[in-house]
């Protein structure tokens, strides 16, 4: 199987099976207990139906938004995912250098593996820095700096990690970060010698911006349920987010809202954002999907705030649903995490293309030339 067979998410899955160690694909596909929210995420979108409508002249069509401030040229980008340079050895700057080409945003976690100076040289586009609250202010501020001075747009405080999820996968793999070499990964690691060349020929594994404040994660191993319990504080409330919003003074969202109580809570701190989201199934399973829940929020507070769905998007069409149900935009993790594995930035740019294609091919089926002229009227729930 080669990148020019890969046509959809399932096979860029399946290349990227191929390509990395079982730990490491085990970790981007595996999600919380028994991954019932996770599949949720998706197959809530088989419960709702398009409605196309005819002879509307679709020859040019218009698929660019605006979200939080930032105009892009497609209403989906990428969503911010920590540790890319163990999936890939380009890590973020494959991610950023497709994301620009295509002319949408770029979301880059506080545990990426690339610093967000670089980043702001060869990602001139839209980006999001995606902040943990750790129990080291210090870090937190430093943190905050770093993503001004490097001029990302939107800031986003992922509010869904308390704690970590029980992901059981990692724990029959035995996943830290940075891996551990054991007699079972070192099986793992030589049957898939090009992962493994690059990853321990090329450029150490790091963490940047966490060194010099926190070990964990950076040259101590640990599994990243055990970061998330161990490093980010689990004191975190309304006035945290509230202060750290007004301390960034700009493009402010949270990651991880799932009800309409904590979405009004989120306009009434001043954010100008929400992402609608469960983290894709790896924290708390048996909770709601975003697509799920996504209408009532939008009824809720989509005139005050830019609402985003964020969770178990595969297709053009999930895309055109959630907007149809008031969506600003949509955002996906292992969308193009797969295709990064698979093959660096070119494997991102292709599902980005593709994406991008169905999107467009979509609106001219479903008689549209611009995405305002989706609604829930072109949608019927089974």
């Amino acid at each position: 199987m080669r990148l020019t067979d890969c046509h959809n998410f399932q096979d860029f899955r399946k290349l990227a099976k191929k390509r990395l160690p079982g730990p490491i694909f085990h970790y981007i596909d595996g999600a919380a207990d028994d991954e019932i929210t996770y599949r949720r995420n998706t197959t809530s979108f088989d419960d709702v139906d398009l409605v196309p409508n005819v002879l509307n002249g679709v020859e040019n069509v218009d698929m660019s938004v605006e979200v939080m401030g930032q105009k892009l040229d497609m209403p989906i980008y990428c969503a911010p995912t920590a540790l890319q340079r163990l999936f890939h050895h380009e890590g973020e700057r494959a991610v950023g250098k497709a994301a620009t080409k295509y002319g949408t945003m770029f979301g880059v976690s506080s545990l990426a593996t690339v610093t967000v100076e670089e980043i702001e040289k060869i990602a001139p586009g839209p980006k999001m820095f995606q902040f943990y609250f750790h129990k080291d202010r210090g870090l937190n501020d430093a943190l905050l700096e770093r993503a001004r001075a490097a001029n990302f747009q939107v800031m986003a405080l992922t509010v869904d990690t308390i704690t970590g999820g029980n992901r059981e996968r990692d724990l029959r793999t035995g996943f830290t970060s940075p891996p551990k070499l054991t007699p079972a990964s070192a099986l793992s690691f030589a049957a898939h010698p090009m992962w493994a060349w690059n990853f321990f020929t090329k450029e150490k594994f790091d963490m940047p911006h966490l060194s010099g404040h926190v070990s964990a994660g950076t040259n101590l191993a640990v599994s990243v349920g055990e970061y998330f319990s161990t490093m980010l504080d689990q004191s975190m409330n309304w006035k945290d987010a509230e202060k750290l919003c007004a301390q960034w003074n700009g493009q402010f969202a949270l990651k991880g809202i799932m009800s309409v109580e904590d979405a009004k809570r989120a306009v009434d701190i001043g954010c100008t954002g929400i992402m609608v989201s469960n983290h894709g199934g790896r924290q708390l399973d048996g909770s709601r999907a975003p697509f799920d829940q996504l209408a009532e929020i939008c009824d809720a507070v989509g005139d005050q705030i830019d609402v985003i769905c964020e969770g178990g998007i595969q297709r053009g069409t999930h895309v055109l649903k959630a907007l149809s149900v008031g969506a600003k935009a949509c955002s996906g993790g292992r969308l193009y995490l797969y295709a990064l594995a698979a093959a660096g930035q070119a494997g991102v740019e292709r599902v980005l293309g593709n994406m991008r294609t169905e999107i467009e091919r979509d609106m001219k089926l479903m008689g549209i030339t611009s995405l305002d002229q989706l609604s829930r009227e072109n949608l019927r729930w089974r």
